[in-house]
C-alpha cells in the first residue's frame, strides 16, 4: 500500500469490485469493513450505505454518506491530508461513501496525543478543519494515527500520520461545532493555515471552481452559503475559536 499513490487508491475505491468483510462494531449506522479490489490493487476500506443511516432530527436524512466525502474534498482543497480518501459509489447495499481504511492503535486517539509537542501543527490543522466543516462529532476516537509511510511520500517513513475519521455530521448551515479539541482555543491562527484558508476561500469565491463543481451535488446552497461565511470570519479573526454557546463537546468525548 505504501507505494500506491492517492490517484490509484481514490481510482480502486470508485470503481473496484466491492468485497464485505464484516460490520464495523460500535457504530452509529451500519458500517462496513471491505476490500476493493481492481487488477492487481487490494485495498482496505470503510463501506457506509445510505440506506444505513440512523436518521437525525437536524440533518436531512440520507445525506450522511455525501458529508463524508465533501469532508475529504474540503481536506484536500486546503492542501491537508487528514482525512482518507473517500468516494461516494454503489455497492452491495446502495449507494454510499467508501474510505480507505487506515490501521492504527485504538488506544493512540486525540486523549493520547493532547500535549505532544510533534503532534502539534496536524492538530492545529485539524481544529480549523473542523471549525470550516462544522463538525458536529469530533470525538477523541475520531483521531487515529498511522506509524506509517505517508501516501504520497514515501520517504517519510517515520512520520506519524495523523488522521481524522467519521465526518457524516457535517456542514450544517447552522452553528454545530462540537469537538474534543480545545486546547489552541484563542490562540492566534499560524500564517501557513491562514495561507491556506485564504487560498481555499479564493476557491470557494469562484463559481466555476473544481472545489464548487464537487460540492455542488453533496450540499445544499444554504450549506455552502454557510462555510464561506465560516471561511471568511476565521481568516478575519486570524485567532483559534472559543467554545461556543451551549453544548461544544461531543457525547461520548471518546
Amino acid at each position: 500500500m505504501n507505494s500506491v499513490t492517492k490517484a490509484e487508491i481514490l481510482r480502486v475505491l470508485q470503481t473496484g469490485t466491492i468485497q464485505i468483510d464484516g460490520v464495523l462494531p460500535w457504530s452509529s449506522n451500519y458500517t462496513f469493513l471491505v476490500t476493493v479490489a481492481e487488477d492487481e490493487l487490494e485495498i482496505p476500506a470503510v463501506y457506509k450505505p445510505r440506506r444505513g443511516e440512523r436518521p437525525l432530527w437536524d440533518f436531512p436524512t440520507g445525506t450522511l454518506h455525501l458529508r463524508e466525502k465533501a469532508a475529504f474534498i474540503t481536506s484536500e482543497a486546503l492542501g491537508w491530508d487528514l482525512i482518507p480518501p473517500t468516494v461516494v459509489r454503489q455497492g452491495e447495499y446502495g449507494p454510499g461513501s467508501v474510505q480507505l481504511f487506515i490501521e492504527h492503535d485504538a488506544n493512540q486517539h486525540y486523549f493520547a496525543l493532547e500535549g505532544d509537542p510533534s503532534f502539534q501543527k496536524p492538530l492545529q490543522k485539524m481544529t480549523i478543519l473542523d471549525v470550516v466543516i462544522n463538525n458536529a462529532d469530533r470525538k477523541g476516537g475520531h483521531v487515529i494515527v498511522e506509524n506509517k509511510v505517508n501516501i504520497d511520500n514515501p520517504q517519510d517513513i517515520n512520520h506519524p500520520q495523523i488522521w481524522g475519521i467519521d465526518h457524516g455530521i457535517c456542514f450544517h448551515e447552522e452553528y454545530k461545532l462540537r469537538t474534543v479539541i480545545w486546547e489552541f482555543a484563542g490562540e492566534p491562527i499560524p500564517q501557513n493555515i491562514l495561507n491556506n484558508l485564504q487560498s481555499f476561500q479564493y476557491k470557494l469565491r469562484n463559481p466555476e471552481s473544481d472545489l464548487n463543481e464537487s460540492l455542488i451535488p453533496l450540499l445544499s446552497d444554504n450549506e455552502i452559503a454557510a462555510l464561506k461565511q465560516r471561511v471568511d470570519r476565521l481568516i478575519a479573526g486570524c485567532i483559534f475559536p472559543n467554545p461556543g454557546p451551549g453544548r461544544h463537546y461531543p457525547w461520548p468525548p471518546v
